[in-house]
C-alpha cells in the first residue's frame, strides 16, 4: 500500500473552481477520487488508468470535472470548475489494485485522509 495525501478542498461559493491534488508515497495502478456529504455513503466520482489514457466520470460532475495525473512527480489531480451546492463533501483520493479503471470502492486498497470542500450557495 503506498500513502496518500489529498490538499486543495476549501470552501467556495457556486459557480467557483478549486483543484484538488493528492500526492503518493510510492508507485500506484490506477486512481480515483471519491467524496462522501454528511448523513451519505462514499460515491465515486472519478477515475484515471495507470497511464493516464482512460478516464471516467459519475454522470452529474462530467463536463465540470477533470481528472489527471503525473506518474513521475506521483500526483494526481482533480479540476473542479462551476462548483455547485451538490459537490459539498469530503474529497477522497484512493489507489486501486489493478491499470485498469476502477469505480468500485472494494477495489480500492490505499486512501487518503480527505480533504473538505464546501459549496456555498
Amino acid at each position: 500500500q503506498v500513502q496518500l495525501v489529498e490538499s486543495g478542498g476549501g470552501l467556495v461559493q457556486t459557480g467557483d473552481s478549486l483543484r484538488l491534488s493528492c500526492a503518493a508515497s510510492g508507485v500506484t495502478l490506477s486512481m480515483g477520487w471519491f467524496r462522501q456529504a454528511p448523513g451519505k455513503e462514499r460515491e465515486f466520482v472519478a477515475a484515471i488508468s495507470w497511464t493516464g489514457t482512460n478516464k471516467r466520470y459519475v454522470d452529474n460532475v462530467k463536463g465540470r470535472f477533470t481528472i489527471s495525473r503525473d506518474n513521475d512527480k506521483k500526483m494526481m489531480w482533480l479540476q473542479m470548475n462551476n462548483l455547485q451546492p451538490d459537490d459539498t463533501a469530503k474529497y477522497y483520493c484512493a489507489a486501486a489494485k489493478d491499470v485498469n479503471i476502477m469505480t468500485s470502492m472494494s477495489a480500492y486498497n490505499s486512501w487518503g485522509q480527505g480533504t473538505q470542500v464546501t459549496v456555498s450557495s
